[in-house]
């Protein structure tokens, strides 16, 4: 491939994170591979997703090649002579790039450039390519060039992938001590992923300090997590007018958006729309975006919002929890949340299938009250009904119970006040000093 013709895909991002402007929409065939237990469903779900991420990136499907075996093959991943016919539906095509459903090792990558002719990529380079489009903020961009460089460095090679002086528009390298371009590149880029490294361990740092201000607050966190597209981002909006952006493509919200949101029964959360995930997430993504992902992990509450309108929700589902696990939120109280009720009468079904789920429009309204109910009702399960004894003369203490927790009730005694509040089992423990005998 040319220096003016590109692939959109292929030799993307430099030390900035940018990526080469697209004069034109590049011609793209899919191809999947069948192994078992996974079955040729599957496999055709997979790549419909796949030609949606392609045009999320901005080039278009022209063709789609599968097959059925046991095992990847080592070299190729699908085998030499599924290799020469993808290679002859490439160029019947006319495609640009080929680009596979699953990763393809360095190894495979190269072995199949050199039979098909042709940049051959992989559904990882894909979802890294839309992440660097729609990153904007600057912790966003420094977590995606990250993510690119990691995926970018084992892959390398003489003669192949541009310098980063290049790429960024520079002139020749200059090579002093013998040093061949590829070891260059290659210093470039390791200098580069450690210094990203520094600046994100930094942003971790300050996240941490504020999680931990947020819970010497007392303050219950809730965090809106499902599958990109899902409809998080107008959720967020709905409940709390934050006027987060919202677009109808994949991956449009990379940053995480904290609101404060007032619950039926009074009391005040801290409401965060997340990162979308998807099927096959990239490692290197999740590993990159740990520190905007942990919101997630700390969270009191995750509100799951599952597309109650898509091919296969429960896929979606099963899809998000897998990366909640690789994060560490397997164990937070999840509510489903079926979105998209106004689209899908889907959604009363999948309400039916799963007790305690709530199905909404969050374009609508629909559902908007029983969530928050639902929500409140939640949080509420997670705390302690105790009931105190204070004092008339420890106001402080009184102060305190309502600064801790939701008091139910006050009734005068000729001592004092019994309060019934409910509250975190720590700020239960710290007040038990004041608990009634009964308790």
């Amino acid at each position: 491939m040319t220096d003016s013709h590109r692939s959109a895909f292929g030799e993307h991002g430099g030390e900035s994170g940018g990526f080469i402007e697209r004069t034109f929409r590049e011609r793209i065939v899919l191809a999947g591979v069948t192994i078992p237990p996974a079955t040729e469903e599957d496999t055709d779900a997979g790549l419909d997703e796949l030609e949606a991420l392609v045009d999320t990136a901005g080039a278009d499907v022209i063709d789609r090649v599968v097959q059925r075996r046991q095992t990847p093959d080592p070299a190729t991943y699908i085998g030499r002579g599924k290799a020469d016919e993808l290679r002859d539906a490439a160029e019947a095509a006319d495609c640009d790039t080929v680009v596979f459903d699953d990763e393809l090792s360095p190894a495979q990558q190269r072995n199949l450039e050199k039979i098909l002719g042709r940049t051959a990529i992989d559904r990882t380079a894909v979802i890294l390519d839309i992440f660097g489009q729609n990153a904007s903020s600057q912790e966003g961009k420094a977590q995606v060039e990250l993510a690119q460089l990691r995926y970018r460095l084992p892959r390398l090679r003489r003669g192949k992938t541009a310098s980063l002086s290049q790429q960024r528009g520079g002139g020749a390298a200059r090579f002093g001590g013998g040093e061949t371009k590829l070891e260059v590149d290659r210093r470039r880029i390791v200098r580069r992923i450690h210094k990203l490294e520094a600046e994100l361990r930094d942003v971790a740092s300050h996240r941490e300090t504020q999680r931990k201000q947020a819970k010497r607050s007392r303050t219950q966190s809730v965090a809106i997590v499902g599958y990109t597209n899902a409809g998080k981002s107008t959720l967020l909006n709905r409940l709390t007018d934050s006027g987060v952006l919202v677009e109808d493509r994949l991956f449009a919200t990379l940053d995480a958006t904290t609101r404060r949101l007032q619950l039926p029964g009074g009391e005040a959360v801290l409401l965060t729309d997340t990162v979308g995930f998807v099927r096959k997430l990239p490692h290197q993504l999740v590993e990159a975006f740990r520190s905007t992902l942990q919101v997630a992990a700390d969270a009191d509450l995750l509100v799951h919002v599952v597309d109650a309108s898509a091919a296969d929700p429960i896929a979606q589902m099963h899809a998000v929890r897998d990366v909640l696990v690789e994060i560490g939120a397997a164990d937070v109280p999840e509510l489903l949340c079926f979105n998209k009720a106004d689209a899908a009468p889907e959604a009363k079904r999948l309400v039916d299938r799963h007790p305690g789920s709530v199905r909404v429009s969050a374009l609508t309204g629909e559902g908007i009250e029983d969530l928050l109910i639902a929500v409140g009702d939640r949080l509420r399960a997670q705390t302690d009904l105790v009931e105190l004894h204070v004092p008339y003369a420890r106001g402080d203490v009184l102060a305190e119970v309502h600064r801790e927790g939701e008091v139910l009730s006050e009734t005068a005694g000729p001592d004092g006040v019994t309060v019934r509040a409910r509250l975190d089992p720590a700020g239960a423990a710290r007040l038990q000093a004041w608990a009634s005998p009964s308790e």
